[in-house]
């Protein structure tokens, strides 16, 4: 069974950015796409339109969106199958569920400040913390992209529990597709207090690299790997990776049962303030 690539699209030019990154993924993995508007109809001006038109308003927006995607991503890569749906429901519910039976899920972000910013989207997360695929949120703007675009390197967080981890599977992948070399970054802290001594904090970095190398077992020659440990906090060491990736890979263990959404801090504040595309991959709990 041969998998689409899912693209939320909302009519904004972070939602057709999005579809210009995966029509191109679609041509790597050899994929379709499918490119879905999710929406509980809200009403907005323009009830005249429909009139004419005789047809609900929501349906002519709908339309408008998904058309207006489809054509973007045709102009982009003509030789990628692509269907489209209009789900009337929430879009956090359609896209959680669209993941199921998809390769991926890929979501465009828009640029916030503030408290709105602080919030990022609410589909981005709350899609990224429930899906059942990865999810590759887009995060900077289209001069971000441009600059790493498809060509930068990707580059992998690796976790407490290393072994099997679905995300460096996923990083690997991504990797060998498109001939750029891998980075796998472990973070570790020094002991507190500083006091502790050199040895402690040896210790710490030594356990990290063995993290790296049992992340990495049995990953295959190429794509080329490099191994990274950087003292500090995880979130801000895979966010300064970003600034020189084509995509930053996560590994997501869903806190279950936990009030609020099942992402981790770090998975939290790197979709925050990523400067590349950030995909989120649901690891075995």
């Amino acid at each position: 069974m041969h998998l689409p690539i899912v693209v939320g699209v909302d009519g904004s030019e972070p939602s057709l950015r999005a579809v210009d990154w995966a029509a191109d993924e679609a041509v790597l993995r050899g994929a379709s796409l499918r490119l879905v508007y999710a929406s509980l109809w809200d009403r907005y001006e323009g009830a005249l339109l429909a009139q004419e038109l005789d047809r609900p308003l929501e349906e002519v927006m709908a339309r408008d969106v998904v058309g207006t995607a489809e054509e973007r991503a045709r102009r982009r890569r003509p030789e990628v199958q692509v269907t489209t749906d209009v789900l009337p429901e929430e879009p956090e519910q359609g896209l959680v569920r669209e993941s199921g039976c998809a390769l991926a899920v890929v979501l465009g972000c828009r640029e916030r400040s503030g408290m709105a910013e602080a919030l990022l989207g609410s589909v981005s997360l709350a899609v990224a913390g429930h899906a059942r695929c990865p999810v590759i949120v887009l995060r900077g703007g289209p001069d971000d992209q441009d600059r790493t675009g498809i060509r930068g390197r990707i580059v992998v967080g690796v976790g407490e529990k290393p072994a099997g981890s679905a995300a460096v599977r996923f990083a690997v992948e991504e990797a060998a597709l498109r001939g750029v070399p891998l980075e796998a970054v472990r973070a570790w802290r020094r002991p507190t207090p500083a006091v502790v001594g050199h040895s402690a904090a040896q210790l710490q970095r030594q356990q990290a690299v063995a993290l790296l190398e049992e992340a990495l077992r049995g990953t295959p020659a190429e794509p080329r790997t490099d191994r990274r440990t950087v003292e500090g906090h995880a979130r801000d060491a895979l966010i300064a990776a970003s600034r020189e990736a084509g995509l930053l890979v996560l590994g997501a263990r869903r806190r279950h049962g936990h009030f609020g959404l099942p992402l981790g801090r770090v998975a939290h504040g790197v979709l925050h303030h990523a400067a590349c595309p950030v995909a989120v991959v649901p690891e075995p709990a």
